[in-house]
Formats: C-alpha cells, structure tokens, sequence
C-alpha cells in the first residue's frame, strides 16, 4: 500500500500585536484527531493510500512565533518523515505561508519545506495546500512539486483547495512526473482588504487563472498575494503555474510570464472592497442610514489579521452618541473582564473595567451592565459545517445599563463572521440589531448577506489598512505603491 505524511502549520504572524505565540497559542492535535481536523483522509482513501499524520499546529491569525515553540513543531514534523522515510510515497501539507519565527529563523513555513526536502532528497512528491496571503520565495517553491493557494478571500474555496491538493498527490505518486512548482514575484504589495476575490480585478485575475488551468499541460496555476503585517524580503504578490509533465515545462515557464504581465498590468484597478469611511464618518453613516442591519468593521483591530481585538475606539464613540438604534459589540477581547463576568450571576449587574489600555485605542471604559449569557467563542475547522467547530475561549454577553448597546465580552481574539460565533454568545439573530460592530477588515459573506448596509470603519490598530503608510523596510524595492512603478 502507498503512504503519504500528512501535517499542518497554519500561523499568520503580525508583528504588529505585543504577544508572541508559545505552544499555547497552538491547536494541537496528533494522530486520528489530527487526521479529523485535516479532513482529507477521504481523498486518499478513494486511492487506496495510507495516511500517516504527523502534527497539526493551528494558531490562526496572531503574533510572531517563538523559535522554541517552532522547534518542537518543525520536529515533530521531520521525525515522522525520518521514521516513514523507508516506506514513504509523498507528503501532503497545509502551511498558510505568513508564519514569522524568532531567532533568525524567518518563515516557518520555509524552513519547514527546505528541511523536509534535506530529508527526502529532490523527487518525492509533495503538495502543499496554502492560504493567499502567504509571502513565497524561488527557493521555496521550487523545493515543492505543486502548490496551490485558495482562490477566494473570503477563503469559501478553502476546503475545496485542500482536497485538490490532496488529490494532486494521488496523481503524482501515480504517474511520478519530473515537475516542480515555477515562480515569479511581483513588486506589488496588497492587503487582504484591497484583493476581495468578489470584486475586480480579482475576479477577473481567477478567471483568467481556471481559463489557464484548463489547458491539459497546466496541472495548477495560483496567485498568492503575499502577507504585509510582518516586514520581512519575501513580502509581495507571487506567481506559481505547474506542469503537467517535464515536457511541459517550458510552456508553464511562459504561461507563469503571462499570468505575473496580467496581474501586473491591473495594479491600478486594486482597491478596498464595498465602502470605506474614516471612523468619524462611518458612525455618521449608520446612525443617518434609516434601515437595518448595519455592520461596522473595525478594520485596524482585524483579528483574522493577527489583531487582538481589545480596541475600544468604536465602544467609545457609540457611548458618546447616545443613540436610539440599538448597538451590539461582537467581541471586545478582555480576559480578566471575563473571568471576572464569568463569575458573577445571570441577569446580575456588575460595574466593570473593560479594555486592557495596552494603548490608547485599547483604553479602559468604566460601564455597568446586566449579564445576560454566559457562552463559548467557537471557530469552524473551515470545511462548511457548522456542526464541526473549536472552542478557542470563552464570552459574555452583556447589555450596558443606561445605552441600548449590548456587548460581547471574551478571553479570545476571535472575529464574529456569521450564525455559528453570535449563536454561541447567546444571540440567536444578529440581524435584530441596528447596528453591528465586529473585529474584521473586509466583510464576511453571512454578515454581507445580511446587512442592509455595512461600512469597513478605517481605525488605526495592529492591523492598518493604508499601504503606503507601513514602515517597511525589508522588502523589495522598488515595490507598487509603496513607489510609483
């Protein structure tokens, strides 16, 4: 029977955020529990090939990564290759590709695949499965036979970019082609904001790319925009196309050209999704629009950025307009005001210090409230069901005496992106409100959905949406826009 390693390594390093991620910060999960959450086993099965899993270490979107917290996932890892080396067919992996590792390591995700590839030599066939907002290198990609990132942000083509991937091992193992993954960079730096794959030119760029794909002599073509909330030489948009064969090599070489020439050539059309306002304006705005829900998204606080999302700017601004519509904060991340609301009674009302003041974005609001749920924070695994979720902390919901603003108070930097997260807060309708805040930059598809009107508020934060004015100094230069090209 063939085997395959299996393994993940997803972390989004903002360095802009104050914590650095230990093991703790991490989702661990070994063997069948790992084989559960990677959700790909089916793929391989239908084949006829054996899975073996080796680590599964999710942080999300967070902070820098300690260099001993990367050691003993990065070996856990190069042990299972070690140990299966004799009987291995190939490795399949999931590494989101914006990972940063104290100590001159750089990206973990890069480190991982040079070391797997010291082990296994130049042929063994391996696929990686990766977010789009994950900074690529020549050496890197060149080191993997296929890689492909999800089309879409918001990312609803993640899982089924994950089972490609899988599949693409499957086929390799069996016909053992010659290839490798064929890069190019651009000097062109984006945010997730401003490469919404529902608007142009995004939309037309991933045409562009399945009209590619469609050509038998292209086994994958994907355009990785790259990751900007750490500053490091790899930052910026990549091109990666796949052959076929060995023979195709060549065509792919030239068809790489064509697509980092079209992507390139619409670097004025990139823009931020729907409307943005400054934060002044956009409070203006959904308390003048007449209908509901509105959503606010408070985009320098973005968690699924790396964001903590303790900032209070918003909170502050809704208590001084004193408004009748009716408010609801899905979630100011506080952990001692959350223990301290976990401990106290349902219906019970507790004056409260909330926001951690590591700033003055972050700083502290004397309330009172009523408490009125206590609940989970919960994510989706990312393949489609909300019956198969984490709990990555804990909230409660609460409403501040005096206001019509009810708040969801939690120990965990976690965005509110639909039914699943406001459920298990004790809000069984989110739409009941005028107007929802929530921790995102651009808007996620249920909120989008729901919304009779929504605003992306342009705070300042950990996660600033503005480009040109992040300090970079690493990247290459000269880079659109940080220059004019």
């Amino acid at each position: 029977m063939k085997k395959v390693i299996i393994g993940t390594f997803v972390t989004e390093s903002n360095e802009n955020i104050p914590l650095k991620n230990d093991i703790t910060s991490y989702d661990i999960a070994f063997g069948d529990d790992l084989v559960k959450k990677m959700a790909v086993n089916h793929i391989f099965e239908k084949e006829g090939i054996e899975v073996i899993p080796s680590i599964y270490a999710s942080a999300g979107a967070s902070g820098v990564v300690k260099k001993r917290t990367f050691d003993y996932i990065e070996t856990c890892l190069l042990d299972t290759v070690k140990e299966h080396l004799h009987e291995l067919d190939g490795i399949y992996l999931m590494l989101h590709g914006a990972s940063y590792v104290d100590g001159g390591i750089g990206s973990g995700d890069h480190h991982i695949i040079k070391k797997v590839r010291e082990i296994v030599g130049p042929y063994l066939p391996i696929t990686v499965a990766c977010d789009p907002h994950g900074n690529m290198t020549k050496e890197y990609t060149e080191n993997i036979t296929c890689i492909r990132s999800y089309r879409h942000s918001p990312h609803v083509d993640a899982m089924e970019t994950k089972e490609r991937m899988a599949q693409t091992l499957c086929n390799l193992i069996k016909d053992r082609q010659n290839v490798h993954s064929i890069y190019r960079k651009l000097p062109l730096i984006l945010g997730g904001e401003q490469s919404v794959s529902q608007d142009e030119p995004v939309r037309s760029i991933n045409v562009f790319m399945d009209e590619m794909e469609k050509d038998p002599r292209v086994r994958s073509a994907s355009w990785h925009v790259g990751y900007l909330r750490h500053d490091c030489p790899e930052a910026g948009c990549s091109i990666v196309v796949v052959p076929q064969t060995e023979a195709d090599t060549q065509f792919c070489e030239e068809k790489a050209d064509e697509l980092a020439k079209y992507v390139w050539d619409k670097r004025h059309e990139f823009h931020y999704t729907g409307y943005t306002a400054e934060p002044e304006q956009a409070m203006k705005d959904v308390l003048a629009f007449e209908g509901k829900p509105c959503v606010i998204t408070d985009s320098g606080d973005n968690t699924t950025s790396g964001a903590k999302g303790w900032n209070t700017q918003i909170l502050r601004q809704a208590l001084e307009a004193k408004s009748d519509k009716r408010f609801l904060f899905a979630a100011i991340n506080d952990p001692r005001t959350t223990e301290q609301l976990f401990n106290s009674e349902l219906n019970e009302t507790v004056h409260i210090t909330l926001g951690v003041n590591y700033n003055e974005l972050s700083a502290p609001v004397e309330l009172d409230v009523t408490v009125l749920y206590k609940g989970d924070v919960v994510n989706s695994i990312g393949i489609g069901r909300d019956d198969v979720y984490t709990v990555v902390g804990k909230c409660v919901t609460v409403h501040i005496n005096g206001t019509n603003i009810d708040l969801v108070v939690s120990n965990s930097h976690n965005s509110y992106r639909g039914d699943l997260q406001f459920k298990h807060a004790g809000i069984n309708d989110w739409k009941e409100y005028d107007v929802v805040v929530v921790k995102q930059g651009y808007i996620f598809p249920e909120l989008k959905a729901g919304a009779a009107f929504y605003v992306m508020s342009l705070t300042d934060g950990a996660t600033p949406q503005n480009t040109k004015k992040i300090p970079f100094k690493l990247v290459m230069r000269p880079m659109y826009p940080l220059d004019e090209i």
